[in-house]
């Protein structure tokens, strides 16, 4: 974030204050979160973030809310999104992984080192884990499928994406895309139409690549 001077005795916005702490904190993880390299990197006076926040603490707990809302909230929504087949349920899931407005992997990847070393983030990452699971889960049962395969499917798409977020794997545009057919036959055991592969590329222009993938 480009320092940000401003009228004298202007003390920003909670939203500043959390936007830069998210840059630190994806940047160089939860030890760089602290109050002076915030105040620094907004050109704003130590003591204008007690304006804001109480403490350190509420903001890291902000910090893991904003999480919450936009990584488990939004992948949820994607999952429940109306879908008239299993290849279109997957690809509007799918649509988390292509594009980091929708799921920021930068963040899960930082949230999840943050829980190496903090027992309460580790809670909360095994229950966005857990809830993201019994999404995709709901997913493939919406189509048919038994608890079991819906359940061992969910995993296996889950999984695999997790470890491409552990890996920080970069891809091209263009490659990311030509392997969405196949992850959606993988994971569903369907192969997606023409119509739903050519939709879903239609929304997703190649300017803005996440850093993992499928």
């Amino acid at each position: 974030m480009t320092t940000q001077m401003t009228e004298r005795g202007w003390r920003g916005t909670p939203d500043l204050w959390l936007e830069a702490a998210y840059e630190l904190l994806v940047e160089g993880g939860v030890e760089a979160v602290k109050v002076m390299p915030l105040a620094q990197r907004l050109g704003l006076s130590r003591t204008s973030f007690y304006w804001h926040f109480p403490d350190r603490e509420a903001l890291l707990a902000a910090l893991i809310d904003r999480w919450k809302a936009r990584n488990t909230g939004i992948l949820v929504a994607r999952c429940e999104a109306p879908a008239a087949t299993i290849t279109e349920a997957m690809l509007n899931l799918v649509d988390c992984w292509v594009d980091a407005q929708l799921f920021d992997s930068r963040l899960e990847f930082a949230m999840r080192t943050w829980a190496l070393t903090d027992a309460a983030v580790g809670q909360a990452m095994s229950e966005a884990d857990a809830t993201r699971i019994a999404a995709i889960t709901a997913l493939f049962r919406r189509f048919g499928y038994d608890e079991t395969q819906a359940d061992t499917r969910a995993r296996t798409l889950y999984l695999t994406q997790v470890g491409y977020i552990a890996l920080r794997s970069l891809e091209s545009f263009e490659v990311r895309m030509s392997r969405i057919p196949a992850y959606v036959l993988t994971f569903s055991g369907v192969a997606p139409a023409e119509a739903e592969v050519a939709a879903f590329r239609a929304r997703h222009a190649p300017t803005s690549v996440a850093p993992a993938s499928p």
